[in-house]
């Protein structure tokens, strides 16, 4: 499946289009419902109420990242328990 590029768009914008593939949309509202302790700390005690607006769980790409920021442009994941496994 090829994905949507963001020819002629305002990438200093931060209204800028990110492709995503549209499977991954339902998986990342139920992460959202379901934060690891890890993103949950991040977002209650800092991210929640940054000055600019953050959205969780954000479909990019074949991807879901735990915390996106438009304005900045910025992605932040957060590796916690949930990536140690036997």
């Amino acid at each position: 499946m090829a994905l949507p590029t963001s020819k002629n768009r305002n990438l200093n914008s931060t209204e800028f289009y990110l492709p995503y593939d549209s499977h991954l949309v339902a998986r990342a509202k139920s992460l959202r419902k379901n934060l690891t302790p890890a993103e949950k700390k991040l977002w209650l005690d800092y991210l929640r109420t940054f000055k600019f607006r953050i959205l969780r769980q954000r479909p990019i790409a074949y991807f879901i990242v735990d915390f996106y920021c438009a304005a900045l442009k910025s992605v932040i994941e957060v590796d916690g328990d949930s990536h140690f496994t036997d």
